[in-house]
């Protein structure tokens, strides 16, 4: 595992901060069957790492109870004393295999194994033991008894167990979401339904998610915030999302992290552990683009409350500017719904409208369990996303999405940055006495189920229109709802209308063929019209 970039990035984070964190490498001289002379140049994998300031490394003969007990003593004793972190480094020996599937004595010589039986720590600290007159034969006997006895006792019990509940399997899927205080509609037919502004001011969605980090840091005293570039000084990262947070709430509650995307979401988990009441923001990733290093801790988040059937919970929001229509290329246009939609014990929030925006960032950050919040940053200035913002106590529950418009002849359901030109769309048809409806789903796991069906049962034809790739994109679950729900209600095919399944590219001719626009949305809908 020293050979995978996450532990560099927890010996870096701790060494940075000076953290009393104690980390031992158990180096037996294999990653399964790799031996350490294919993992690293190091025989000691521990000079790997023996560059960072403030990790001090011991190293010790890890089949030698007195020598590591020893090398103990010292990293304590270094740690205790503020310095910072440190790290042990036990070279030991594999006597067995990795498994009892792996057959270690195709890949290690007899010889070798044979040698490995020398190092066997137990027999060896029995004989110091006696030779040193600290145990006497009949003692060391009598607590081989013991412990043999006790090890019976716990293998009968486990034998005995009774097998899991299968219902057990559908506890503990998703924490607890924040319920407003005065929820809205159910079915949330209406452009209004949960619009309660605080004044008549329009702000960007970009203003709106910042003075929504600004209300609930002042609601809730044990929020914070870290990510890349997310409090230098008055920057407030790459898109000013959190300016003002550092000056109002202090370094200890906001704070830059390493460029590190595993680091940031691990960090993150593991700190809410500390209490229930700890709600996490982090930027996972300062683009949606460069999330993919954070997967193993992503994944690793989703599956805690489960796991430990309730016992914890990772009260995390984790921001990504996503999508594209700014000309970004391959490295800036990404969106990630569909995949991070795919992983157990996560919700997922797509606004496109700056109300949108404050009301479903506050149910997440008032919500136990992790939420993937995810922003256009096409509409973060744009004026067709600017909207009155509620005020600071007003929020929607997830699963909910809006209709954005009224109509009667065809259903667009659709979210983030086609939302507004589905909306273009819906306008320019009027004029020409057709009336379609847009429902803007905002909310994608969980999705609005009922008010899909509603809309399809009112119109009969359906088209799904999503910026991200068409393949296995969130489409599909949608029009999974229609022809479950709303079969016999259609009176034309569903149609899905997506991204191509090719990268995004940077040139602006590239990106318009790549990318749904305008056209091809309207283009889809007067085909579905005329069925």
């Amino acid at each position: 595992s020293a050979s995978e970039g996450y532990c560099f990035e927890a010996y870096n984070g701790a060494s940075r901060e000076q953290l009393p964190v104690l980390f031992v490498i158990q180096n037996n001289g294999y990653g399964i069957s790799v031996p350490t002379s294919q993992q690293t140049a190091n025989p000691c994998v521990a000079d790997n790492f023996a560059g960072i300031k403030h990790l001090h490394i011991e190293r010790c003969d890890g089949t030698d109870v007195l020598d590591s007990w020893a090398a103990v003593q010292r990293a304590l004793q270094y740690i205790k004393n503020g310095k910072g972190p440190a790290l042990i480094h036990a070279q030991c020996f594999r006597m067995g295999a990795h498994s009892n599937s792996d057959a270690h004595e195709l890949y290690r010589s007899k010889k070798e194994l044979s040698e490995t039986q020398q190092h066997d720590p137990l027999p060896a600290f029995t004989k110091q033991l006696l030779k040193n007159r600290w145990a006497t034969q009949k003692t060391l006997d009598k607590l081989q008894q013991e412990v043999q006895q006790e090890l019976d006792k716990a293998a009968q019990e486990a034998e005995n167990a009774p097998q899991p509940d299968a219902a057990s399997a559908m506890q503990f899927v998703i924490p607890p979401a924040y319920e407003p205080a005065q929820p809205i509609s159910k079915s949330q037919n209406s452009t209004a339904a949960d619009t309660n502004p605080a004044s008549d001011q329009k702000y960007k969605l970009r203003e709106a998610i910042n003075q929504t980090l600004h209300e609930e840091f002042a609601h809730n005293p044990h929020t914070f915030l870290w990510g890349q570039d997310v409090a230098s000084q008055d920057k407030g990262g790459v898109f000013n999302l959190t300016k003002g947070l550092l000056k109002a709430f202090g370094p200890k509650r906001v704070f830059n992290a390493p460029l590190c995307e595993d680091f940031i979401v691990g960090t993150a988990n593991g700190m809410c552990r500390f209490n229930s009441d700890i709600r996490v923001v982090i930027e996972a990733a300062q683009f949606a683009d460069y999330v993919w290093p954070a997967m193993e801790q992503i994944v690793e988040m989703g599956h805690e409350y489960w796991r430990t059937k309730g016992q914890f919970c990772p009260n995390v929001v984790l921001r990504l500017a996503s999508g594209g229509y700014i000309q970004g290329g391959l490295y800036h246009s990404q969106n990630v719904e569909a995949l991070m939609g795919h992983l157990p014990g996560f919700r997922v929030v797509y606004p496109a409208f700056a109300d949108d925006a404050a009301v479903l960032l506050r149910t997440a950050m008032r919500s136990q369990g992790p939420t993937f919040f995810l922003e256009p940053k096409y509409l973060y200035n744009r004026r067709e996303a600017m909207a009155t913002v509620q005020g600071p106590e007003h929020a929607v529950p997830f699963g909910k999405g809006k209709l954005r418009r009224q109509g009667d002849d065809l259903s667009i359901i659709t979210y983030g940055n086609t939302v507004h030109m589905s909306l273009a769309v819906a306008d320019k048809l009027a004029q020409e006495g057709h009336s379609v409806q847009v429902f803007d789903l905002r909310s994608l796991k969980p999705l609005d189920e009922e008010g899909i069906v509603a809309c399809v049962k009112q119109t009969g034809k359906a088209l799904v229109v999503h910026e991200d790739h068409l393949f296995a994109g969130l489409g599909g679950e949608v029009v999974s709802v229609i022809m479950q729900h709303c079969f016999e209600w259609l009176d034309a095919p569903v149609r899905r209308l997506a991204a191509r399944d090719i990268p995004v590219g940077f040139a602006k001719p590239l990106e318009n063929a790549i990318l749904p626009q305008v056209s091809d949305i309207e283009a889809a809908t007067r085909e579905l019209l005329a069925y």
